[in-house]
């Protein structure tokens, strides 16, 4: 079946889809983009996706192109005419196609660029890695200084990504000042005790929505949480550790450089943080 995508206010086949050559996200990387999970034919975390993209725009000074609302009838729109039960619908807005290159800002009023779409991967919440875990190694972070504006400057991330899988496992934890920062498109935490460890909210990092429902659920749940900058070394001495994002949910890390964390197995505060995200996030779905 052709996809259906979203151009502009257009719905579209794939195939159809058209965005300028000169379009400041082709030429500058400059936009920025969400990804909202579908479980069960509904949106999870919208409300949180969209006061980030909202965030992003405006650290950015692009012009919001949309209200939530339209935002939302897209997402639906879209899910419904793919026929997605669980998947993920991206959405990237760019400063748009101001008719040639240059460094400078396009003029004012020039239209930002909004681009949609779906893609199905059915038992999403159900990966046969949350059962077995991930492995991860350790790359210097080498990105830009504004990591908590979710720009489409992915370059790095995905090249620390071809880096862990060359060297055998699933993800890279970044690593700044010999602290981790997070992983290429997730948070990272450790678990000692009945304390879950992750770097506190700046600059440095990625303002994760999952993050902020699982420490949530977590204080919840009677689970101390310790928002701190850690080590590698620290991780891998850890009973547990894992990672968050929106497309993963809560996914157990087993190795880290090649060292086994805790038993090397998925270890019970990982799996209920999962089961209490992916509980509470079907019961708010939208």
């Amino acid at each position: 079946m052709t996809r259906t995508v979203y151009v502009n206010g257009d719905y579209l086949p794939e195939s159809e889809a058209r965005v300028s050559v000169f379009d400041r996200g082709f030429l500058m990387a400059d936009g920025v983009y969400e990804v909202v999970s579908v479980l069960g034919g509904k949106l999870i975390d919208f409300e949180g996706h969209m006061i980030r993209l909202k965030r992003s725009l405006s650290e950015l000074a692009i012009a919001n192109p949309l209200s939530d609302d339209e935002y939302l009838a897209a997402h639906r729109d879209l899910v419904a005419r793919n026929g997605i039960t669980d998947g993920l619908v991206y959405l990237q807005v760019t400063r748009g196609n101001p008719g040639d290159r240059d460094f400078a800002y396009p003029p004012e009023g020039t239209a930002p660029t909004v681009v949609m779409f779906t893609q199905s991967k059915p038992g999403l919440a159900d990966a046969p890695a949350a059962k077995t875990g991930w492995s991860v190694v350790s790359v210097e972070d080498l990105r830009w200084g504004r990591r908590d504006i979710k720009t489409v400057q992915l370059l790095y991330p995905s090249m620390a990504k071809m880096e862990a899988k060359a060297r055998g496992a699933d993800d890279a934890w970044m690593v700044q000042d010999g602290h981790v920062t997070e992983g290429t498109s997730n948070n990272a935490y450790i678990v000692k005790g009945n304390t879950i460890v992750t770097r506190q909210l700046s600059h440095d990092i990625l303002h994760g929505i999952t993050r902020a429902a699982v420490l949530r659920f977590a204080a919840e749940a009677q689970m101390q949480v310790e928002e701190r900058p850690f080590t590698i070394a620290e991780a891998q001495a850890a009973d547990e550790a894992f990672i968050t994002s929106a497309s993963a949910f809560v996914m157990p890390v087993v190795r880290i450089d090649g060292a086994a964390v805790g038993s090397g197995k998925v270890g019970p505060v990982v799996t209920r943080l999962r089961e209490i995200y992916l509980e509470e996030s079907r019961k708010a779905a939208i």
